[in-house]
């Protein structure tokens, strides 16, 4: 009988040890996943990838213009706080040259178009459905929003959910001829 103890102790003890050393390892993954993989001054990595309406989109598609490469999902509170002051700034920049894709990383087509519906989003959505952009851009945390040059430059990389005052500042700062006061 003690000999059985014994035994289920060493088990158990070995169990929750293996179980501490895999949760430890799954957390220092998730914390050190946002690795910066892309930063400001390289180029931005290409994609292409379907909107909800399954329209291809490459990034090469927006060269020439700026972009605000937005990475967020639906179940994301930063990512939704931030959402109707992307989508008023989009409103603003969007004829100067300033595009913004907004990538979701998660979930099915289905909760994204809800999600969109229900925010008055009007700016590209595209799908990372297998978070393949993710790994690539070196994405841990989101949100995390990207700003691409007219050529193709990363500008800035900001990993927080953003202000509106935030995010006209950096359609500004990625708005091509930034130097030439656009009409009306």
């Amino acid at each position: 009988m003690g000999n059985r103890k014994k035994k289920r102790l060493v088990m158990r003890t070995l169990l929750l040890g293996i179980f501490v050393v895999v949760i430890g390892f799954v957390l220092y993954q998730g914390f050190t996943r946002d690795s910066e993989v892309v930063k400001a001054g390289d180029k931005a990595l290409e994609f292409t990838l379907k909107t909800l309406s399954g329209e291809t989109v490459q990034l090469i598609d927006y060269r020439g213009q700026g972009v605000f490469l937005n990475f967020w999902a639906t179940y994301c509170k930063p990512c939704e706080e931030e959402m109707p002051y992307i989508e008023s700034q989009y409103q603003k920049f969007k004829d100067k040259g300033v595009k913004v894709p907004a990538i979701e990383v998660s979930e099915n087509s289905l909760a994204v178009a809800s999600f969109v519906e229900r925010k008055g989003m009007t700016f590209p959505v595209l799908l990372d459905k297998r978070e393949e952009l993710l790994g690539a851009y070196g994405i841990g945390l989101i949100p995390v929003t990207f700003l691409v040059d007219e050529n193709g430059e990363v500008v800035d990389r900001t990993t927080a959910g953003l202000t509106e005052s935030q995010i006209r500042n950096y359609m500004k700062k990625i708005q091509p001829d930034k130097g030439r006061e656009p009409n009306g």
